[in-house]
């Protein structure tokens, strides 16, 4: 596990991106782009949509309580922006190194589908290959870890290898890909271990990090429950951060695509934004 940043006083992040595609006929579309819920109490400016041009649109939860924005794009090009500021604590990650993991019959009834296979996390696959890494490390938060630190080194990071369709055990085995790639590695080796473990979707600034070569994007982490709570962890970072935004949770990547179209579409372009100010 890498160095720990220093904590920050509370602060302010400006987040939001601008994201055009484009379209030959109506298609309907259900985007994911809005921040959860949870943290509308610390919006400093709170969230803005627009698009240009402007079409209406209409907002609902889904089953895992996150906020999806319906709407029809008209053909030719459509830009979808969102940008707002929110207040954060200006705290890492926290680190829990005592968490306990929880025996399977004693997780609570909303935890149990984040043991089971999904569509890009092939437990079936992998739980020889996990229990054979990871049966002889003591159960908890060290255990946890431990996978965080494998997928880390496993993985190299690559965005020109960047493949949507790429499982767990096709990242494990191809030994590249991105942030989505290390959580579903990640998490498919917890659900193995039988430890429940969502994906997440989000903004994370770059506080008390060296500023990376590339530009900023939407980014993937997990959470994991242990000693009775959801926590955070960052294989593809492998570092506490400051100031994560989260979007949206699932089981993996399918159940929080950022624009879901029902038919097809072409990204035109794509920027992200997540600064404090």
């Amino acid at each position: 596990m890498l160095p720990r940043p220093a904590p920050s006083a509370s602060l302010l992040i400006r987040h939001g991106y601008e994201i055009t595609i484009s379209v030959v006929h109506p298609t309907p579309l259900v985007c994911m782009l809005t921040s959860h819920s949870e943290r509308i109490g610390d919006f400093e400016t709170r969230e803005t949509f627009t698009t240009s041009p402007a079409v209406p649109s209409t907002t609902y939860f889904d089953l895992f309580g996150n906020t999806c924005r319906r709407l029809i794009a008209p053909p030719g090009w459509l830009t979808l922006t969102g940008d707002g500021v929110i207040r954060d604590h200006g705290e890492p990650d926290p680190v829990v190194a005592d968490a306990a993991e929880h025996p399977v019959q004693d997780l609570p009834d909303a935890c149990m589908v984040f043991l089971m296979g999904s569509r890009y996390c092939e437990t079936d696959r992998m739980s020889a290959i996990a229990w054979n890494l990871f049966g002889h490390v003591a159960p908890g938060w060290g255990r946890v870890q431990a996978i965080c630190d494998y997928v880390h080194e496993r993985i190299k990071f690559d965005y020109n290898c960047a493949r949507p369709t790429r499982t767990a055990f096709e990242a494990y085995d191809e030994g590249q890909g991105v942030c989505r790639d290390y959580a579903h590695l990640a998490l498919t080796l917890c659900r193995c271990m039988n430890i429940p473990a969502r994906y997440v979707n989000g903004y994370i600034p770059d506080i008390g990090v060296p500023p990376p070569d590339s530009p900023m994007d939407f980014c993937a982490w997990i959470e994991v429950y242990l000693g009775g709570a959801w926590r955070t962890f960052d294989p593809r970072n492998n570092i506490p951060r400051i100031g994560r935004v989260v979007i949206a949770r699932g089981r993996d990547a399918a159940d929080v695509p950022l624009i879901n179209s029902f038919g097809p579409h072409a990204l035109e372009s794509f920027k992200v934004w997540a600064d404090e100010v």
